[in-house]
């Protein structure tokens, strides 16, 4: 399931504030060549340090297995 939509909309790259736009499992800036991870299908993560290089994202085929953790 993608991120929705209007969320993408309104959406910006957190550090530049440029436009982003969505790849498979992460949030992408070209501008920045940082890539944010879409946590359980649809969450983006669009904290600068949890962000991963773009290139490193593009190895990966924009995959990744990062899951949130749940508090019990």
């Amino acid at each position: 399931m993608p991120v929705d939509k209007k969320l993408m909309e309104i959406l910006a790259c957190p550090k530049c504030k440029g436009n982003v736009k969505e790849q498979s499992m992460f949030i992408t800036c070209a501008k920045c060549k940082l890539a944010y991870p879409i946590l359980d299908k649809d969450i983006p993560d669009m904290l600068i340090e949890d962000a991963w290089p773009l290139e490193k994202a593009k190895k990966a085929k924009f995959k990744h297995k990062i899951k949130i953790q749940s508090k019990s």
